[in-house]
């Protein structure tokens, strides 16, 4: 299957432009997870790509099918259409762990002193 560009962008033909506010609320591109290629792909064509994996779309053609197979895990992505989305759901389904300089536990308060701490001489 050829990996030209212009011919999966005419395989995957949207009327509506993709944008995902609840998670890139100022778009793909200014997201700064996506190479400009990718982030034009997700918006041109997410609608699409969007609707063969939630399965709401038939495949209409080989490259749909291809990549319905690559989503449902049969196939690795070879296309850059396929890499994008992979790319995507990968930032938006895995949790990240965040890692911070301070613990979660919190910190109890100072040990109690006892009065074999003290000597005579501190005492007024």
């Amino acid at each position: 299957m050829s990996n030209n560009i212009s011919l999966l962008r005419q395989a995957f033909v949207s009327q509506r432009q993709f944008y995902d506010d609840q998670n890139f609320p100022r778009g793909f591109g200014r997201s700064g997870n996506f190479t400009l290629l990718e982030a034009s792909i997700l918006e041109q064509h997410g609608v699409v790509l969007k609707g063969l994996y939630s399965k709401t779309i038939a495949p209409q053609n080989e490259h749909q099918e291809q990549f319905v197979a690559v989503v449902t895990g049969s196939l690795e992505p070879t296309n850059p259409i396929e890499r994008a989305w992979v790319k995507y759901l990968k930032l938006t389904t895995c949790k990240t762990k965040f890692h911070t300089l301070f613990g979660r536990s919190k910190m109890s308060g100072p040990a109690p002193i006892s009065q074999e701490y003290y000597s005579e001489a501190d005492s007024l």
